[in-house]
């Protein structure tokens, strides 16, 4: 995906490259507890590797006409449609995860899948809600606009406060206080951060500080660069400039950093 980044532009688009590079390690390394990271990113991107779970897909979304508000079936749609996205992430010769398209509609649908679900139960399944917050990062890292990324950053805490409140642990708290100081809700983020050093033993404490002390610098860097990237979308929006090729504002400031988006 290519996009320009010359001039002020190129500030911006380095400071959200930096800061997307840090949700990617947190997204694999800060998992809550309970999530089987094999279950992720575990198929070679063929076709053969997702036709099992499209076809699964297809089995629920046959019964869902049928029950459209069936909890049970709304969680298995979602793990399916997950798994399919998954199926679809190419591997480079040098390691590289490649999203395609396919990949990345298919995680929206889950999205979307889990929207619904949330709609329809008061206690959440937890194994989903980590399952989810990773993918919803994962979108994150891949939106094509800051107004995209900031909803499901939003989303991934949303996911996050459903495992750190039926499983209250330090790395659920941390984890919740690392994503939540990218949505600018400073409290709500420090609230986490308390929650986790109550938890913590003294040498945790002092580790969780530190580290979260790091990541509120580049949240606020990341928010700065998005509140600039919106003004620059909106001046060039007066003016009546966009991409000649897709039709989407000038400013385009992470597409495909960090799982290119293939052909």
């Amino acid at each position: 995906m290519l996009f320009d980044i010359r001039g002020r532009r190129k500030n911006v688009v380095r400071v959200v490259y930096a800061v997307l590079a840090v949700l990617m390690g947190a997204s694999l390394f800060l998992v809550v507890g309970g999530l089987n990271i094999a279950e992720l990113f575990s198929s070679n991107g063929s076709g053969d590797a997702a036709k099992p779970y499209e076809e699964q897909s297809e089995r629920i979304e046959v019964k869902l006409r049928k029950d459209p508000e069936n909890p049970d079936l709304l969680v298995s749609l979602t793990r399916a449609q997950v798994n399919t996205a998954n199926a679809k992430v190419t591997v480079e010769e040098n390691g590289q995860r490649a999203f395609t398209p396919e990949a990345v509609q298919e995680y929206q649908q889950a999205n979307q899948t889990w929207s619904e679900y949330l709609e329809t139960t008061k206690e959440p399944n937890i194994g989903l809600a980590q399952l989810m917050s990773t993918t919803l990062v994962q979108l994150a890292e891949l939106s094509p606009s800051y107004q995209q990324a900031s909803a499901n950053i939003e989303a991934a805490v949303e996911a996050l406060e459903i495992v750190a409140e039926q499983r209250p642990t330090v790395n659920a708290f941390t984890t919740l206080a690392y994503y939540t100081y990218f949505t600018g809700d400073k409290a709500a983020a420090e609230k986490a951060r308390a929650e986790a050093k109550k938890l913590a033993d003294k040498s945790q404490a002092k580790a969780i500080d530190q580290q979260l002390d790091q990541v509120e610098k580049q949240a606020n860097k990341y928010l700065k660069a998005k509140k600039e990237a919106e003004k620059q979308e909106k001046a060039a929006a007066a003016a009546g400039q966009t991409n000649p090729e897709t039709g989407a504002p000038a400013t385009n400031p992470f597409g495909g950093a960090f799982g290119e988006v293939g052909e």
